[in-house]
């Protein structure tokens, strides 16, 4: 057996996908020159096999467990798919091969034949009418088959011979010439297939190891049996609430053994039989039998049950209703509360954004409402009426996010949903998908969102075909991307198609004008809230200039909070001295008092004020001294120059 090998680096501590390509010397060739693009990415082994020495090969690497996924071709492909355990994904060859490698056999003959296994190339009709060329097509199932092809061929006058590499060097052993008809671009789609398909089985590996550890901690009683009513599940509660031990009853009939709980109507029913009472000697127990099925063939059924001790919760359980998912954006752009010019321009330009149906990336600080935005952005657009689905990138394991996502099929694992599970991409179908943090979403889950964003269509897990989708995605993130993308963790792909609208919320710091004005509102909406209807002026007066001087690095949501801490505060305050509300109001908001300012002259921070200074003078110099006209020149609020300077000043009189 001829084998190379190109072994992959672990990734991420895990083994890369294992590969084997059996095909026969021209097409191994093809294949050895294409590996090296997935150095570090799978591990690929080729071998120069046909037929029941392919089948021999494959068998061996299987036993041996040196093999997730094998590619192949043509005859040898179809051969091996019929005889292996493990999946064979074909090398296909398409229109613009066949064309290829005709333009290449007209150089040699004007007379060229294609052969092909046990059918005809459809395709080949449209290859005729682009070229002027006499072409044959025959098919063959066996190898006296195809020599026999050749034999005719050659004596009506055919040299060259287009087909796999096995009908290559058959054809040159006959005499003839032979021009593979597979090209690099049908290897790379073969091994991306399979990289897939690996990693499809790696998580459906996990999630079945993932499942048998969570029957075995079941405090409810399973017996799982196969299609002949033989238990082959009886876990650790079953032997608790039943008093038999599983070596008992493990690989023998149910009914036999327990013909109360036995499965055998609802094996022959193929129905489900919920939450019914049934007694097993002096045990009263809550059962549900269902039927198991994988890829539309029975494959057994299960009976969970719980002991009369928690009838009484599972029967509270049963009768709870879930909570439904609601899809939808509650706020619009003109609710976001502020008057700064930067948040305006902000504004401004997410009304733009809105009516476009590109993609939007959402930059900005934790707390700065980029969520509030998004929603905003969705409702202003003319997907307002579509749904609106919001998930968080950093919130999920990979495994469980690339589910949420993208969905699975019926059967694409263990414990999979009966009908598969339609995935956040196809639930924002004709709407708008919100993918929050952005940056800490899974390198290897990236590829998958980048065909999402260039293909517009998503494939389940466990799926074959492809489903189109109509979705404007809005993306956020509080990191900076480009520099995640130069360190390797942000595909450089996929950052450029996210960054195509950037919209980049101001801090609060940056927001002056709108400290006092969010202040108020919050405050009043949570004295509202506590039907408290005083007027909380007097309190935002006495907090002004901290407020206003205060850094707020949690942003908008930080304010959240504060103002519902004085709320609480403001409503047992009544009849207080002014120095005990004093005294007690910095207690409640430390931060506003404690917040540390660097007294080093040469702190960038100094520095920076000492050059906001310098400006300040310099245009209010240039205004004759009119503070009105040098704020409107600034960009600022009389309030706010005027406190400038008077830090300055105080600043300055303590030297």
């Amino acid at each position: 057996m001829v084998v190379a090998e190109h072994v992959g680096h672990k990734v991420g501590g895990k083994g890369v996908p294992r590969i084997a390509a059996i095909s026969y010397m021209g097409l191994t060739r093809l294949i050895n020159s294409v590996i090296p693009h997935y150095q570090g990415v799978a591990s690929i082994r080729t071998v120069d096999k046909v037929f029941d020495e392919a089948v021999a090969a494959a068998e061996e690497m299987i036993a041996a467990n040196q093999v997730d996924v094998i590619i192949s071709a043509g005859a040898n492909a179809t051969y091996l798919r019929e005889r292996v355990s493990v999946p064979v994904i074909r090398i296909n060859v398409s229109a613009f091969d066949i064309l290829r490698a005709m333009l290449k056999a007209r150089n040699l003959s004007d007379k060229v034949a294609l052969i092909t296994y046990r059918e005809t190339d459809a395709e080949l009709q449209e290859v005729k009418q682009l070229i002027n060329l006499d072409i044959a097509q025959r098919s063959y199932t066996t190898i006296e088959d195809a020599r026999l092809q050749f034999r005719e061929l050659k004596a009506e006058g055919y040299s060259v011979i287009v087909g796999s590499s096995f009908i290559t060097d058959l054809s040159e052993s006959e005499g003839l010439t032979g021009i593979l008809a597979y090209s690099p671009q049908a290897v790379h789609q073969a091994v991306d297939a399979a990289i897939e398909v690996s990693r499809t089985q790696r998580i459906e590996k996990t999630r079945r190891n993932w499942l048998d550890q969570v029957i075995r901690h079941l405090n409810e009683g399973v017996i799982a049996v196969d299609p002949d009513e033989r238990v082959q599940c009886f876990n650790p509660a079953s032997e608790r609430i039943l008093g038999i031990s599983s070596d008992k009853i493990l690989n023998r009939r149910l009914s036999e053994l327990l013909p109360s709980m036995g499965l055998r109507e609802t094996l022959a029913a193929q129905e489900e039989d919920l939450h019914q009472i049934i007694r097993v000697g002096s045990r009263l127990l809550m059962a549900s039998r269902v039927p198991l099925m994988e890829f539309g063939v029975n494959s057994g059924a299960v009976i969970t049950f719980q002991d009369s001790t928690s009838i009484e919760n599972a029967d509270r359980n049963i009768r709870s209703q879930r909570r439904t998912r609601h899809y939808t954006a509650k706020y619009h752009l003109e609710e976001i509360m502020g008057e700064s010019r930067s948040l305006g321009r902000v504004c401004e330009l997410a009304r733009q954004y809105a009516v476009s149906e590109s993609t939007v990336l959402l930059t900005g600080e934790s707390g700065t409402g980029k969520e509030l935005f998004a929603q905003g952005i969705h409702n202003a657009s003319p997907r307002a009426g579509g749904r609106f689905v919001a998930v968080n990138c950093a919130a999920f394991a990979e495994t469980l996010l690339e589910s949420e996502l993208f969905g699975y099929e019926e059967g694409a694992f263990t414990g999979a949903r009966k009908g598969g599970h339609t995935g956040l991409i196809e639930a924002a179908h004709g709407g708008t998908l919100f993918l929050d943090e952005i940056g800490d979403m899974p390198i290897n889950l990236q590829t998958r969102l980048l065909r999402v964003l260039q293909e517009r269509e998503v494939m389940r897990l466990g799926g074959t075909l492809a489903a189109p989708v109509d979705v404007r995605v809005i993306a956020a993130t509080n990191v900076d991307l480009k520099e995640r993308m130069l360190r390797g963790e942000i595909r450089e792909d996929l950052y450029y198609r996210l960054n195509i609208l950037m919209l980049h919320i101001p801090p609060l710091r940056e927001r002056d004008n709108d400290v006092m004005v969010l202040a108020d509102h919050l405050l009043r909406r949570h004295l509202t809230q506590m039907g408290c209807d005083s007027d909380p002026q007097p309190l935002l007066e006495m907090l002004e200039d901290k407020l206003r001087a205060y850094s707020w690095p949690g942003n908008v949501r930080e304010m959240e909070n504060l103002a519902e801490r004085l709320a609480v505060f403001f409503m047992h305050a009544d009849g207080w001295s002014r120095e005990q509300y004093r005294r007690a109001l910095y207690s409640v908001v430390p931060e506003l008092v404690t917040e540390v300012v660097s007294a080093d002259p040469k702190s960038l921070k100094a520095e920076r004020e000492r050059i906001e200074l310098n400006h300040i003078q310099q245009v209010v110099a240039e205004c004759d001294g009119s503070l009105p006209e040098a704020a409107k020149c600034l960009g600022v609020s009389r309030t706010t120059l005027w406190r400038k300077l008077n830090r300055a000043n105080n600043a300055k009189s303590g030297e």
